[in-house]
């Protein structure tokens, strides 16, 4: 189970909205809280359109054990910096978070290497949660599986996998 630490960035799921606070599954033994002026050019009468069910990128602002996990979607500038609300046509899956620690290490050659094959959209989330959109449906799934699988292949093992693919 994750846990949510002031700083990450994770994807995570609205639940409810309660007033001026969406609830967000984080995937933690919590909901986190979101408020709609958290995003980039907010205000009391441009609110976001944010709906249950939306995936939402962001950053903990508070997370500690005492307080409920609170996110925002902008930096400390006010703007959102690649944060906000994600596409609603991708596909959403989770790994381990040794994967993603993997995944978001400055320089990974899995992604590299993926992205020789297909033109794609990524989002990791620091709570184990990945969200990907390729062209087609189908060349978004194959890149599902090889990241799923990264997790057991060895460097070759992955290159020989998508030599094939690009074959």
């Amino acid at each position: 189970q994750y846990v949510p630490v002031k700083g990450d960035h994770v994807i995570g799921i609205v639940t409810a909205k309660a007033g001026d606070v969406f609830k967000l599954d984080v995937g933690g033994s919590e909901q986190a809280s979101l408020s709609y002026l958290a995003f980039e050019g907010a205000t009391k009468r441009n609110r976001p359109n944010v709906q249950v069910g939306d995936l939402i990128y962001g950053q903990f602002l508070v997370a500690n054990k005492d307080m409920e996990p609170e996110m925002v979607c902008i930096d400390s500038s006010g703007r959102s910096s690649g944060m906000g609300m994600i596409g609603q046509d991708g596909f959403l899956f989770k790994v381990s978070l040794g994967l993603i620690r993997k995944l978001l290490a400055p320089k990974c050659e899995i992604i590299q290497e993926l992205s020789q094959l297909y033109p794609f959209e990524l989002v990791l989330g620091m709570n184990g949660r990945i969200w990907v959109k390729a062209k087609t449906v189908q060349q978004t799934l194959i890149i599902v599986n090889i990241l799923e699988a990264c997790e057991y292949m060895t460097a070759e093992q992955r290159k020989q996998a998508l030599a094939k693919l690009s074959g």
